[in-house]
């Protein structure tokens, strides 16, 4: 643990970690004042790609947490700077909510649903089968398909919700076109976070639930990697998988003793 403890950076989930639903996880508290006591950097790294860091921090707030925005990195923030990075200046048609929108408007692309140069897809609330016919036929007329994130599922306080992978899903089978997909477990988010913190890799940790994306994302990019039992992943379910993350704990409490 003191090995753990001795990192410069922390690179942590927020669903399953830091919280579920609107019920801060135990622990928490504890160890977001000693990161703050001990002067470590960290971002609060999350696949979804609906709010903005904004509305991430009021949320924080609501709870009891005060984090500054730039503590916040998401998918969407990741999926604009690297279509800002292959396309200056471009276009897309969105399915999306306001964090998608407003990451790409400030990467400096426009909206067009007439010749636009992506699709990009993100969990919405607003999706339906317009616009999924209106994208499926933009594809097919040479938009490139991008997924802000591969997460099939989200969680919810009722159960789960159906997430980018599945929303994307359609456009694929009735296109033949595979999208390419921003977020965890795609090293390249990985890398936009550590140039976010300043921070090498082997000073630095990431902290997930799921093994399927936090854990593997960590592997892939060679980042230490802690997985807690606070979220999706059991301990009986770590035999399916042929990896094995570096550290296992039951919160991030437990980095604070």
């Amino acid at each position: 643990m003191e090995e753990l403890r001795a990192r410069k950076a922390f690179i942590c989930d927020m669903d399953g970690v830091i919280y579920h639903g609107n019920r801060l996880l135990p622990g928490v508290f504890g160890f977001v004042a000693w990161l703050k006591k001990e002067e470590k950097a960290f971002l609060f790294l999350t696949n979804s790609s609906a709010k903005t860091p904004r509305e991430l921090r009021e949320k924080m707030l609501r709870l009891g947490l005060n984090l500054e925005e730039d503590h916040f990195y998401t998918s969407a923030l990741a999926t604009a700077a690297f279509l800002s990075q292959q396309c200056p200046g471009g276009s897309a048609f969105v399915i999306g909510e306001a964090g998608i929108t407003n990451a790409l408007y400030n990467a400096g692309f426009s909206m067009n649903d007439t010749n636009p140069d992506y699709v990009v897809v993100s969990e919405s609330s607003m999706y339906n089968y317009e616009k999924l016919e209106h994208a499926v036929n933009l594809v097919l007329n040479g938009a490139k398909l991008i997924g802000t994130n591969p997460d099939l599922t989200g969680p919810i306080e009722k159960g789960i919700t159906p997430a980018t992978g599945a929303l994307i899903a359609p456009i694929e089978l009735a296109t033949g076109s595979k999208a390419y997909f921003i977020g965890k477990p795609n090293p390249l988010m990985m890398r936009h976070a550590l140039k976010r913190l300043g921070c090498r890799r082997e000073d630095t940790v990431i902290i997930g639930d799921r093994m399927d994306t936090d854990v593997i994302a960590g592997i892939e990019a060679e980042i230490t990697t802690v997985l807690v039992l606070s979220g999706v992943t059991k301990r009986e379910d770590l035999s399916r998988f042929a990896y094995r993350p570096r550290y296992i704990l039951n919160g991030v409490g437990d980095i604070v003793g």
